[in-house]
């Protein structure tokens, strides 16, 4: 039973080898060769009909012209002076005329048909074995015949006297074997030059079919058939983003990953970059007018790292990956770094608190250790306060205790402005966590290193609108950079060990303008640097009542005193590099 499959396959591949070949270089030679010969076998016989028509035609004219020439008045002369003899006028002007044009016969007939004059002899003084009765009646004419002769193509012409009356007629043939043989002399040129096309045709139809086989790789009609179906699998398969671009900057082909990561639909294949995507540093990454690896680029609230690689057409292959979650950790990672400082010089703060509360408890000083303990306590307390009266919200409330914390163990002071208050309607409060996040931070790095380092933080709402203003006393941003710092992966930090620094800024940007908002840098009242993001839309209605007072912020009913903060981490600060 195992002999069947080795046998069939055997079999297959005999039918392979002399059947239609599976290259496709060798299928559209064959093909290409198949349509030059049938062509050139066309041609020429599409050439040669009509030239044997015309060869026909020729023929007969010249022999209607020979008998024209010799039906002249001075033959019907001889006709009515003489008898027909074989060595009468007629006869010897007919017999000249005839060696003359080279023509087969010249007959010279009366009215009755009789001959006097014809290449046999023995025929003159005998009726012709046509009829001559159109010649007769005054007609010219041209046909092809039998005769005595044999075929022909004869002209006949009526014999007119001096005075135009018709006495006789006048037939002239020419062999037709001489017409055939002057076609069938024709035949070799024709042919060589068919040939000569027929070669020609086949050499270009062999280099075309050289560079097909170049460019298909030399594969089978099946194997290329087979890649495509398993690109296309292959493509919807990835889940990284597949982008191919033609010379010209279009869309050739994009898989559904890609389709996600950029926020386009299948109707984008075959349009220009631009026209789908926009300006921006993502089209300039993917275009090639950026180069490098592993680009970053931000689309709408994504991070992407592209990498591009030209075809040999003028194109281009366009990977990309999703690094949204992961930049989003390493947020959290340098957030969580952050707190952990803070905590840890807490802690020593925290110890040597407690070393001061013990030796002032072992000098009997109680009343100065109670208000060394309300002075520690009352400052942290004071901090929290301070945030929630201004702000509702808990989680940009806890952000900013939590950065003011921060920000103290770096010495930096952070403060809100006088006019700061913001409701507890926010819509997003985790966009507008990452936008402050990424602008304190910034600005935390930025006044680290100045002479009075500060910070002020204001947050207004105005209608559903909230103003953010976040500014710093560093060094400030030059005018021709204030545009270029919100650009992805522009910073002045080294990166971290996890990531890359520059899309900070770029996120807070997409998310006002996402929100039909807006973000700038300026010059702050402090020296440094001022950003100022507007959130056309970061606000529900106000309550019916108007109280936007939020529950952590109103005053607990049985102290009177202002709720203790929530106790939200600052983790989703989204801090920037």
């Amino acid at each position: 039973m195992s002999a069947g499959p080795s046998t069939t396959a055997s079999t297959t591949a005999g039918r392979r080898r002399f059947g239609w070949p599976r290259r496709v270089f060798s299928q559209v030679l064959l093909m290409q060769l198949a349509v030059a010969a049938g062509v050139t076998v066309l041609a020429t016989g599409l050439f040669l009909a009509p030239f044997s028509h015309e060869l026909d035609d020729q023929a007969m004219r010249r022999a209607l012209v020979i008998a024209e020439t010799t039906a002249s008045p001075r033959t019907a002369a001889d006709l009515l002076a003489s008898r027909p003899t074989a060595d009468g006028p007629v006869q010897a002007e007919a017999e000249r005329i005839r060696k003359t044009t080279g023509a087969e016969y010249v007959v010279v007939m009366d009215r009755d048909g009789v001959r006097w004059s014809h290449t046999d002899l023995k025929e003159i003084g005998r009726v012709v074995s046509t009829d001559p009765s159109g010649a007769l009646a005054g007609d010219h004419l041209m046909e092809l015949d039998s005769g005595t002769l044999g075929r022909s193509a004869r002209g006949k012409v009526p014999l007119r006297d001096g005075t135009g009356r018709i006495v006789g007629a006048v037939s002239v043939g020419i062999a037709y074997d001489s017409v055939h043989n002057r076609l069938l002399a024709a035949i070799p040129g024709l042919l060589a030059y068919a040939g000569g096309a027929l070669a020609a045709g086949a050499l270009a139809a062999y280099l075309i079919s050289r560079r097909l086989q170049r460019q298909t790789h030399d594969l089978a009609f099946s194997d290329i058939s087979a890649l495509l179906t398993e690109r296309e699998a292959m493509l919807h398969s990835l889940r990284e983003g597949v982008v191919a671009l033609d010379s010209t900057g279009r869309i050739r082909l994009m898989n559904d990953e890609a389709q996600r990561l950029l926020g386009l639909g299948p109707d984008a294949t075959g349009r220009p970059l631009e026209e789908s995507l926009g300006e921006g540093r993502t089209t300039e990454v993917l275009t090639g007018r950026v180069r490098g690896e592993d680009l970053l680029a931000v689309q709408g609230s994504r991070v992407l790292v592209a990498n591009r690689m030209p075809t040999d057409d003028g194109g281009a292959v366009v990977t990309l990956r999703d690094r949204t979650e992961l930049e989003q950790l390493g947020r959290e990672l340098d957030a969580t770094r952050g707190l952990i400082d803070a905590l840890r010089a807490q802690d020593h703060e925290h110890a040597n608190h407690m070393h001061t509360l013990l030796g002032l408890l072992e000098l009997d000083m109680h009343e100065e250790a109670a208000e060394f303990v309300n002075e520690v306590v009352g400052v942290h307390r004071t901090t929290s306060e301070q945030v929630t009266e201004r702000i509702h919200d808990p989680l940009p409330a806890a952000l900013l205790v939590g950065k003011a914390t921060v920000a103290a163990e770096r010495g930096v002071r952070l403060r809100l402005s006088p006019d700061t208050l913001l409701p507890d309607r926010l819509v997003d409060p985790q966009g507008l966590v990452t936008v402050v996040g990424n602008l304190v931070d910034n600005a935390l790095d930025a006044a680290a290193g100045s002479d009075d380092p500060r910070i002020e933080v204001e947050l207004l709402a105005e209608d559903r609108t909230v103003v953010l203003v976040v500014s710093d006393s560093g060094p400030g941003i030059p005018a021709g950079r204030r545009e270029l710092v919100f650009s992805e992966g522009w910073s002045t930090k080294d990166p971290p060990a996890h990531g890359r620094r520059g899309l900070g800024l770029a996120l807070v940007r997409r998310l006002a303008e996402r929100q039909g908002g807006s973000a700038r840098a300026g010059v702050s009242p402090l020296g440094g640097a001022e950003f100022t993001v507007v959130l056309p839309e970061a606000l529900t209605e106000p309550a019916p009542d108007g109280d936007d007072t939020a529950p952590g912020a109103r005053a607990d009913a049985d102290t009177g005193e202002p709720a203790r903060l929530p106790a939200y981490g600052p983790s989703a600060a989204g801090e920037t590099r």
